[in-house]
């Protein structure tokens, strides 16, 4: 199983507050495929949400992206912003579908389109300022 994408990483506890507790709606885009076609009404579970551990998952958006019957794959992208432990995973499971690839594509609105893997770059004092001030666009 594959993984990647974007991380921030830090040692200011404010800025971490502010991006991972859920109250604040900091929202985490991920780029999901899974074995299998997921129908309908899988999706709208996890639209919805979608018991994982003790836990119901608050909804989330969830949009498809392919269909690819003759490799028997769905790509979903998945919006959600609570971010418990492996949570995108554990959702995608809930309703049956195994990941075999996960990408974290934005944070709070920054992506990781022009950044090659593995390298990385510092957040401008803008994208800091706008996260701090709960300014991000959805």
């Amino acid at each position: 199983m594959y993984t990647s994408g974007a991380l921030i990483l830090t040692d200011d506890g404010d800025f971490v507050y502010k991006v991972t507790h859920p109250k604040h709606e900091i929202e985490k885009t991920y780029t999901v495929t899974l074995k299998g076609i997921i129908g309908k009404e899988k999706i709208e579970k996890l639209r919805n949400g979608v018991k994982i551990d003790d836990y119901t998952t608050k909804p989330a958006k969830v949009k498809v992206l392919k269909i690819d019957k003759e490799k028997n794959q769905t790509r979903l992208e998945i919006i959600i912003h609570e971010g418990k432990n492996r949570q995108v995973r554990k959702m995608c499971e809930a309703v049956g579908g195994k990941v075999l690839a996960l990408h974290r594509s934005r944070i709070a609105g920054i992506g990781v389109k022009d950044i090659p893997l593995g390298k990385w770059r510092y957040l401008t004092k803008e994208e800091v300022g706008k996260i701090l001030k709960g300014n991000i666009a959805k």
